[in-house]
């Protein structure tokens, strides 16, 4: 096996190719992790940008682990509600409607520059002007846009037609909703020369320079909360990983709190631990009844913390035996009864493991001018602020379901993961990590099979199980959604795994996933 072979899965092709050919190119699994993410700007320009944040889970070959937070940041001061803009649009999914609230006034302060940059320091061995040269040339030449991602622009099309300095980027009048659509050809020159400059001046440029100065200007006279000193006080913050083991076949680490979808994930396995995977085949009643029941008791358990501390990121005390046992003994019980989000996972050869979740929200339509860069929109995500909106801590970091982990097996495999998919992210990680651990089933086939998601008493339920299997389940959950079809309403999980048998991979087709083997 050569030195520099290793594994990518990614939500694009040329996201993966552009790690592959780092790889190669004697770079490690966080340079390739770094360049990816920079293409992913190009490749997949509404679930990436510099204007948004993510997280970084590292595990290095002496099997030390780190997670990078270079999440999204409210602002130091918080305007009144009648001085911001802030307004709602609605997202069509062909088979249901979700509401997102965009306008500056729902921008935090990026982190996902200084994050690059930070692992790009600590932990890569090639220089930032090297990995940014990939994503430089393919915003110079253009990238066709696939059918994947021309879906997903049409979704929030109403977001990328709100401001004319968005449509300048992404738009075609030729086009029935006046947007580039499949196969058309996005060039992002702008981006080309911010990409370029930033790898010769530094992230400073962003956070201390002209693009702060610029954001500040257009946060006062568009109406949003941000201002220079957002950036200038911008901190990467390095975590210790929440750690659990499952049955005693696996460790796992993943995000920890202030983010609540990795302690909420852990919490769901502590609950499905209890019960015998043997006595319910998967996809049979009972398995469709308890997985459904643990994501429901998973969602009340959210929201009984946010009314006991009023706070809306579950602590690792979630995890307590005492305070496990009631929500058990409600699981026990019943089984007797019979927004623009991208992922990442790169593995190399020297045991380097790395595994990166960012996003943009929806993006708020507001781009930098001169940068091609649009600003997220997370303070506009409802299902970030339980508490409401405008109602946001000031100067706090954001919580967040994305949940990037890492898996090691007994027999020693190793698993990076994660999800994009908002509230669903924590649900389609869950039940990839079942499928492989409860019922022994390969990466691949274990990211295939269907899913189903419950919250607020609602079952929505992907196509591919049986229907008589599926029967007394719905009745138990008269409110359900049946979708006729796999798709990214329930996440795409993008997993590169090293095991007994080498490298393997697998890119979640519900949102353009692909892996790539480097041999």
């Amino acid at each position: 096996m050569k030195q520099n072979s290793g594994v990518i899965a990614a939500g694009h092709e040329q996201t993966a190719r552009v790690a592959a050919d780092i790889l190669k190119s004697g770079g490690n699994a966080f340079d390739a992790v770094v360049a990816a993410h920079l293409a992913a700007c190009v490749t997949e320009p509404v679930l990436s940008s510099p204007g948004g944040g993510g997280f970084l889970m590292a595990r290095t070959p002496d099997a030390s682990q780190t997670l990078y937070d270079f999440f999204i940041q409210t602002p130091r001061k918080r305007r009144p509600p009648d001085q911001v803009e802030f307004y709602p649009i609605s997202a069509d999914f062909g088979e249901t409607f979700q509401e997102f609230h965009i306008g500056m006034g729902s921008a935090g302060a990026p982190g996902t520059v200084r994050g690059l940059f930070a692992i790009q320091r600590d932990l890569c061995r090639m220089s930032m002007k090297q990995l940014a040269e990939p994503a430089i040339g393919l915003a110079r030449s253009g990238v066709a846009l696939n059918h994947f991602q021309a879906y997903i622009l049409d979704i929030i099309s109403p977001i990328y037609r709100s401001t004319r300095a968005s449509l300048d980027i992404y738009g075609n009048p030729e086009r029935e909703n006046g947007l580039l659509a499949d196969g058309d050809v996005l060039h992002q020159p702008d981006l080309a020369d911010l990409l370029e400059v930033l790898a010769l001046e530094g992230e400073d440029l962003f956070y201390k320079g002209e693009i702060a100065e610029q954001v500040d200007r257009m946060s006062r006279t568009a109406g949003g909360h941000l201002t220079i000193e957002d950036f200038r006080n911008y901190e990467v913050i390095r975590r210790k990983p929440l750690e659990i083991t499952y049955r005693d076949a696996a460790s796992l680490a993943f995000n920890p709190a202030p983010s609540s979808g990795g302690t909420l994930i852990a919490f769901a396995l502590k609950l499905m631990e209890e019960a015998d995977p043997s006595e319910h085949p998967f996809g049979s009643t009972g398995h469709l009844q308890r997985l459904a029941k643990v994501q429901r008791l998973t969602d009340q358990a959210r929201i009984d913390y946010l009314l006991r501390n009023n706070l809306p990121v579950p602590g690792e005390d979630i995890l307590d035996p005492e305070h496990l046992s009631a929500y058990r003994r409600q699981m026990s019980d019943y089984a007797r009864f019979t927004r623009g989000t991208t992922h990442i996972s790169v593995m190399d050869a020297r045991g380097n493991t790395a595994s990166l979740t960012t996003s943009n929200g929806e993006g708020c339509g507001h781009v930098i001018p001169g940068t091609g860069v649009m600003l997220n929109n997370m303070l506009g995500e409802e299902d970030l602020h339980p508490g409401g909106f405008h109602r946001w801590p000031e100067d706090t970091r954001i919580t967040s379901m994305m949940a990037p982990g890492i898996l090691t097996r007994k027999d020693g495999a190793v698993m990076a993961f994660g999800s994009g998919g908002s509230n669903r992210i924590r649900t389609a990680i869950l039940q990839v990590i079942l499928n492989m651990l409860d019922y022994g089933m390969p990466l691949d086939e274990a990211t295939r099979s269907p899913r189903i998601h419950c919250e607020k008493e609602h079952l929505s339920v992907e196509r591919g199980f049986d229907p008589g299997a599926l029967a007394p389940v719905l009745s138990e959950w008269p409110d359900h959604k049946l979708w006729s079809s796999s798709n990214l309403f329930f996440g795409g999980v993008h997993s590169a795994m090293r095991g007994p048998d080498g490298f393997q991979g697998a890119g979640d087709e519900r949102r353009g996933g692909v892996f790539e083997l480097v041999i």
